[in-house]
């Protein structure tokens, strides 16, 4: 690639603003598009932002020098134009897909008003504003309804807690974090929020938000019980943010479709992090984001022997109270028929570590509270090798191996 090939950037989250410093740093000039006011920022912190552990500088991430802000509205893919809301042009020669995902906004009656707007106290938990806005509304003593038990509703169930307010954590499954989390974590999870002052209850399927004077009053369950809220927080999980790439005719699926070099169905656009499908697999985490970041800089840098092939992903949540409470949770942590297991779990230390462990592979694991093994695990795991035959597991689970 030419040093005067115009490559621009839509999306101005982690992926975004890593491939753009990482081409920086290789010599290649590029425009970021990010549409929001804030600096960018490190999304994943958040809810530590709404706990009041930091500032939102404190999240900011080194924006590139060539960053407009404007929201882009179409693609011409003949042209090589993006157009923008505010009716400029911006040419490119290769562009890239970095436009993250929106919150999943659950089909309750009530949700939202006459404008098609969220009523006020119900919170979405996504953007900078998002947090801002209900950082706002938080009191000590306020009532907190928090609908969805994963990663992203733990997180800002423990987050409100913190700054006071009274907090029920509603989630339709069985059981918290059901994603990365086998019942036994789960269950420590559950225990660690409810010593912050947080009601959790599973099993419980939200119906309505009723709103006097339009602003959220309750939340009806589907049983009829009725839940006080003076704030909503909707945590319902993510979706690919595709809708430039659907008008513009590019191959979405799940998300917009990608090869090894995270190109789309066009050769002079390619898609990374949340919006992007590779392999048939939508990640929507920060470091496949940043991999897939580093590996598209060394392509359009002229590096033409990078490729990405997937990455083996640890979920890992660290929630702080009284005492901290860390988790780290990797590939399967279920067992299936013939696989061995090997767990320990200390009920008065609140220490629970299991892995999952199939034709001599290390294929899963989740850990909670005393995380030093973390790291050897997980290289174990990522390495996909074959583990040798002397009994390493338990040694894994109960010596440092460096996190």
């Amino acid at each position: 690639m030419t040093s005067n090939t115009r490559v621009v950037v839509i999306g101005a989250g982690l992926a975004g603003v890593r491939l753009a410093r990482r081409l920086g740093e290789l010599g290649t000039p590029v425009t970021l598009v990010g549409e929001e006011e804030h600096r960018p920022y490190n999304r994943v912190l958040l809810a530590e932002v709404l706990a009041g552990r930091y500032s939102p500088d404190v999240i900011a991430l080194p924006a590139p020098a060539a960053l407009i802000r404007a929201r882009v509205t179409g693609i011409d893919r003949g042209a090589r134009t993006v157009a923008c809301a505010d009716g400029s042009k911006i040419a490119y020669d290769t562009l890239v897909l970095a436009t993250g995902s929106n919150p999943v906004l659950p089909p309750l009656r009530g949700l939202f008003t006459a404008d098609h707007e969220l009523p006020k106290g119900v919170h979405a938990f996504r953007t900078m504003d998002d947090c801002l806005g209900l950082s706002e509304a938080v009191r000590a003593g306020v009532k907190a309804v928090v609908i969805g038990g994963g990663l992203l509703g733990v997180s800002a169930a423990r987050a409100l807690a913190q700054r006071g307010a009274q907090v029920i954590l509603a989630q339709q499954s069985e059981r918290l974090m059901e994603r990365q989390l086998d019942p036994s974590a789960s269950k420590l999870v559950r225990r660690h929020l409810g010593d912050l002052g947080v009601e959790v209850h599973t099993d419980l399927r939200v119906r309505d938000v009723r709103c006097v004077g339009g602003a959220v009053r309750s939340v009806e369950m589907a049983d009829g019980y009725a839940l006080d809220a003076e704030i909503v927080v909707l945590a319902c999980g993510v979706h690919p943010r595709v809708g430039l790439a659907q008008t513009a005719g590019l191959d979405v699926r799940k998300g917009i479709v990608v090869d090894d070099e995270l190109r789309t169905s066009d050769p002079h656009i390619h898609a990374l992090g949340d919006c992007a499908q590779h392999d048939g697999t939508v990640y929507g985490l920060a470091t496949p984001a940043l991999e897939q970041a580093d590996v598209l800089a060394e392509l359009l840098a002229g590096r033409a022997n990078a490729r990405y092939t997937g990455t083996r992903s640890l979920t890992r949540l660290t929630l702080t109270g009284q005492t901290a409470f860390d988790l780290a949770a990797f590939g399967e942590t279920e067992a299936l028929p013939g696989d061995d297991v090997v767990q320990l779990a200390d009920a008065t230390r609140g220490t629970y570590r299991k892995v999952v462990v199939r034709d001599d592979r290390l294929v899963g694991g989740v850990l909670v509270g005393e995380l030093g093994t973390v790291g050897a695990l997980a290289r174990a795991w990522e390495g996909a090798e074959p583990l040798p035959e002397n009994g390493p597991l338990l040694h894994l689970l109960t010596n440092d191996g460096g996190s």
